[in-house]
């Protein structure tokens, strides 16, 4: 899943890829590097971000969305938004799936959305919002309360008629860096819910505190904890650089047939 940033304030490309011809030329490179789906976004979710408004989300998202369609009319595109409305308006654009990072918490009417709509749905664990996510993240047991979290969201969406599920533990959403790390250690957990894994580490500060790097010079560092999630069962990886994720799982995948 390579990541097409349509934002001002990302925390890596923020700015980049406003216009829907630099929009093209990203969705370009990504295809032309082996991704299988691009996921475009109007809404930076860095630490700090405020819940953004969704005319305005829509108002940078959508013309760069359909420039991409028109485009590129084969590819798969994802698109990240929190907003119901946003949903809707994308789907109606040409996209084929929603990733919601606050599965569901920020706007209620979504999963009646997602019911409607009958579109793939990943949903993402967050302790708060962007805004606050980061201030003093606090759990008693990790794992127990992230699939508790998923658990019940599940049960919500099952119970609508929604089955095309994804599930992200939110690398960076409201933990710390030891949270995120137990988290990695124990992401084969997560195989109990049997449904796909989607992992997002793209030049996150959990690399960049553990290396002292910049995100500029965090590539290797994505490249590592991508390796190590495929290892433990991740079958989705969200990233800026396509070409060395589709390099991990084509090594992971060799490793594994010879077991």
């Amino acid at each position: 899943m390579g990541i097409m940033n349509i934002t001002p304030d990302s925390f890596y490309d923020g700015g980049r890829h406003m216009r829907p011809w630099d929009a093209i030329k990203l969705a370009e490179k990504l295809l032309h590097d082996g991704a299988h789906i691009l996921d475009m976004g109007a809404a930076s979710s860095r630490p700090g971000a405020a819940i953004i408004d969704p005319a305005e989300e829509q108002e940078r998202l959508i013309p760069a969305l359909k420039a991409v369609v028109r485009q590129y009319p084969e590819a798969i595109i994802s698109v990240d938004t929190y907003h119901a409305s946003t949903a809707t308006i994308a789907i109606d654009s040409g996209a084929h799936m929603i990733n919601d990072i606050s599965a569901g918490t920020v706007d209620p009417a979504m999963f009646q959305t997602i019911a409607r709509l009958q579109v793939p749905y990943v949903i993402m664990h967050m302790q708060g919002r962007p805004d606050n996510m980061q201030k003093n993240p606090q759990y008693t047991h990790l794992i127990k309360e992230v699939a508790g979290f998923f658990s019940g969201i599940i049960k919500k969406l099952r119970d609508l008629g929604v089955h095309d599920i994804v599930i992200d533990p939110g690398f960076g959403f409201g933990k710390s860096l030891q949270h995120n790390y137990e988290l990695l250690a124990n992401l084969d957990y997560f195989a109990i819910f049997d449904l796909p894994i989607l992992v997002g580490f793209s030049r996150k500060s959990m690399i960049n505190k553990v290396l002292n790097t910049k995100p500029e010079q965090a590539l290797n560092g994505t490249t590592v904890l991508n390796t190590i999630a495929l290892q433990k069962g991740a079958d989705i990886l969200r990233v800026h650089d396509a070409k060395e994720a589709v390099e991990a799982i084509k090594i992971t995948g060799f490793l594994k047939n010879q077991q």
